[in-house]
């Protein structure tokens, strides 16, 4: 199983496509609709409804630009398939130790599914990258803010 910049889990990808769908079957629609009905009331440079109608539309076609090309150049990357489970590879739900004490749990996703306040990590951040191919008891220098920290791998596992 191959993983690399473009990877997104399946749930990432159906994720970024109901997006896309909601914004282009949805709202995009009832925003041409206020656009044609504010066009139709005259002078449109005091318009606020055909201004701001006219500034989402630029809003919602940029966003589904982006995300005809992007959802085209991902790789779905099932982390249920991973068949070496004893390593870190993407997808993987990570427990490690700080040199704190503190236990902390964070699973590899790709750029698109990051969010670091629900424990998902790039594995292109620094810790993302740092924890790739490791094992149970591993230690890892990682860089951050606060200068190097040293991490030990407590447990790998990986949806199922």
């Amino acid at each position: 199983m191959t993983s690399g910049p473009g990877s997104i889990t399946p749930e990432g990808f159906a994720k970024l496509q109901a997006e896309l769908h909601q914004l282009w079957d949805v709202e995009r629609p009832e925003v041409v609709r206020t656009v044609y009905w504010a066009a139709g009331n005259g002078d449109r440079s005091e318009n606020g409804d055909y201004i701001y109608g006219k500034k989402r539309l630029r809003q919602i076609d940029g966003r589904v630009r982006y995300l005809r090309k992007r959802l085209e150049n991902l790789s779905v990357v099932d982390p249920r398939q991973q068949k070496n489970q004893s390593q870190i590879f993407f997808g993987a739900m990570v427990d490690y130790e700080r040199e704190n004490g503190a236990l902390k749990t964070i699973t590899i996703v790709g750029q698109d599914e990051t969010d670091p306040s629900l424990g998902r990590i790039s594995m292109d951040a620094p810790i993302g990258r740092a924890l790739m191919k490791k094992s149970v008891g591993d230690l890892v220098l990682v860089s951050t803010p606060a200068g190097e920290e040293e991490l030990e791998v407590m447990r790998i596992r990986y949806p199922s």
